[in-house]
């Protein structure tokens, strides 16, 4: 039984919203995860509650909201995550970055 840390996509066409979920490898995209475990928004929004000179040089940035504490369970039983996820909980510090393919043909 493989278990796998993925996306599963909400929202309309154009615009996603994805749970960061813990599911069976071999279940659909949408079917009903083992445990939600966060959620993530790829669409930049800006942030509110600020002057109008602030919001004008403000950055937009992506919502990540995550369990710490549960991602770190299900790894340490043997999930795997999506390649997609990995990417998301290296950048959180929860995981090492995946080492570079050298030798592609993808250039």
């Amino acid at each position: 039984m493989v278990v796998r840390i993925r996306f599963s996509r909400f929202g309309p066409r154009h615009s996603p919203f994805y749970n960061i979920v813990v599911a069976q490898a071999r279940s659909a995209r949408d079917s009903k995860p083992l445990e939600v475990i966060g959620t993530y928004n790829p669409i930049p929004q800006k942030p509110t509650n600020l002057s109008e000179e602030e919001a004008r040089v403000a950055k937009p940035f992506k919502e990540i909201s995550i369990d710490r504490s549960r991602v770190k369970y299900w790894l340490g039983v043997g999930a795997q995550p999506s390649d997609s996820v990995w990417r998301l909980l290296s950048m959180m510090g929860l995981l090492e970055p995946k080492p570079k393919k050298f030798g592609s043909q993808n250039n």
